[in-house]
């Protein structure tokens, strides 16, 4: 790996602003893992996923973040999370503007419910209302909270308004 390519990322973003698409792809273009913060919540399984316990998540992140190299991506901006925040070498905010996370949900729903696109939970009525819910609540309750925290921290962030423009690392 180039020495000027940032070997810890973390992406945040709202619900639909392409976090996912963007560590996939930063994953595979630097071969770098890459790890969804849901998953770190949530142990899956195909009878239905199981909360992990504020003990497992934590020692599940501080494995995840004590490697040489990752790049971790969620909507998460909560105490628990601080510490991916503070050992990334790059944090890359996704401001995707909120008419295209609108999009964006109501697409992924459709091609879930079609079985076109794998999803990590079940595709129900009641978690697609939620993502809604959990779009708008971003943009007013975190979506501040994130700018203030790179406003101090602007050495090493960056904020993309389109997650298809992949930064050159």
């Amino acid at each position: 790996m180039k020495k000027d390519i940032p070997d810890k990322i973390h992406i945040i973003g709202s619900v639909g602003s392409g976090k996912t698409t963007l560590a996939r792809v930063l994953s595979n273009s630097y071969n770098i893992p890459y790890y969804e913060l849901d998953n770190v919540v949530w142990e899956r399984h195909k009878s239905g996923d199981i909360r992990r316990t504020d003990e497992e998540r934590d020692n599940y992140l501080e494995e995840i973040i004590s490697s040489d190299v990752w790049i971790i991506e969620g909507a998460h901006n909560h105490q628990w999370v601080e510490k991916s925040f503070q050992n990334a070498n790059l944090i890359i905010f996704l401001d995707t503007p909120y008419p295209i996370r609108i999009v964006r949900i109501i697409k992924r729903f459709i091609l879930q419910k079609m079985g076109l696109e794998k999803a990590n939970y079940h595709p129900t009525i009641k978690m697609f209302v939620k993502m809604f819910q959990w779009n708008a609540a971003f943009e007013k309750e975190s979506k501040p909270k994130i700018l203030n925290m790179l406003n101090e921290n602007k050495s090493n962030s960056i904020i993309l308004k389109d997650n298809m423009k992949i930064p050159s690392l």
